[in-house]
């Protein structure tokens, strides 16, 4: 029986380069001629030319997706865990914070409330975890508490604040941070920032997990806010669900600058 004649490679090669466009496999239709070098050189198997190729295109999808939620978290900074200094604050449980890393508690939809001086780590550890949540598929979002308030008291001047709300009350893992830092808008004819706060936490309760950092006691959230009945309420639901880690340590900025006045301070030597 005559064997059949395989078509020659150029026919092939348009037909792949076909059937790559209609399936939407970009990245391999980019790399076929690499790829087809590769397998002439290397002669894999037929499972392992798969695993080369289709693992190629899933990891660089992968990747462009992770992008676009951290693109979409609104972080300004992509902090890690990996360059947090954890020697510069020994008081820090860091096997517990590694744990809290793994985000079960999101998963839990429990929430996290990180206390302490300015400048103790507490933004950096909650951003690295938002960046963990877009690395493994979980929304997340990170909002200054100032910058929240202020796109909710929006959404009562234009009429779309339930809409607002419902949009912050989506993500997997909402972080809060800096709640009694800024300026917190007051007017008598509007309902106070504990009010916005108080209906978004609220709407996220036992359904999806909230971190919140914040650089003063909790017995002045309301004062901060404008209301302290609502205030209580707030801490109220934290506490249901919230594990509270106080950091009480020195300001990593602080001894940044002072590092840096050194540096610059001329020294005896120099001095006329």
């Amino acid at each position: 029986m005559p064997r059949r004649r395989e078509p020659p490679d150029d026919e092939l090669i348009e037909r792949l380069r076909r059937a790559l466009d209609i399936l939407g496999l970009k990245h391999t239709r980019e790399q076929l001629d690499e790829h087809l070098a590769w397998a002439r050189k290397e002669s894999p198997g037929h499972a392992e030319l798969l695993a080369q190729v289709l693992g190629e295109e899933a990891g660089v999808r992968l990747a462009r997706r992770i992008e676009r939620r951290l693109k979409a978290s609104g972080l300004r900074e992509r902090k890690t865990l990996e360059a947090f200094d954890w020697n510069f604050q020994p008081g820090l449980d860091k096997p517990l914070m590694l744990e809290l890393a793994r985000l079960d508690f999101v998963r839990r939809n429990e929430d996290l409330l990180l206390t302490g001086q300015s400048g103790t780590g507490k933004s950096h550890i909650l951003q690295a975890f938002v960046v963990r949540a877009c690395e493994r598929g979980l929304p997340a979002r990170y909002v200054r508490c100032v910058d929240l308030l202020d796109d909710l008291y929006a959404g009562l001047a234009d009429g779309t604040y339930r809409r607002r709300l419902t949009r912050w009350g989506r993500p997997a893992l909402l972080v809060i941070d800096d709640v009694g830092l800024g300026q917190v808008r007051k007017r008598d004819d509007e309902p106070t920032a504990a009010h916005g706060l108080f209906n978004l936490l609220d709407l996220r309760h036992g359904r999806t997990s909230t971190a919140l950092t914040s650089n003063i006691k909790l017995s002045e959230w309301g004062r901060y806010l404008g209301d302290a009945t609502l205030a209580a309420a707030i801490l109220d639901r934290l506490a249901m669900r919230a594990l509270r880690i106080d950091i009480d340590g020195p300001s990593y900025r602080q001894h940044i600058a002072e590092q840096r006045g050194n540096a610059t301070r001329p020294s005896q030597d120099d001095e006329p």
